[in-house]
């Protein structure tokens, strides 16, 4: 595969939303007091699952209180 036939312009958007996602679900992760679950698995999940992780932390792993 040749680096030059990649669509960056349709790659790009995907990877800044991937990156905008897990530094929000960290950020929230690291202030949050309580979650459903370690905390430490849930940054796992973030971190390694992309652009699901934070996605199912957000709507998991968050203790609404």
């Amino acid at each position: 595969m040749d680096w030059d036939s990649i669509p960056w312009m349709l790659i790009l958007p995907v990877i800044i939303i991937q990156l905008l996602l897990v530094i929000v679900a960290v950020i929230d992760l690291v202030r949050v007091k309580y979650t459903n679950g370690p905390k430490w698995m849930w940054a796992i999940i973030i971190i390694f699952i992309n652009i699901i992780g934070p996605i199912i932390y957000f709507i998991v792993g968050r203790r609404n209180e």
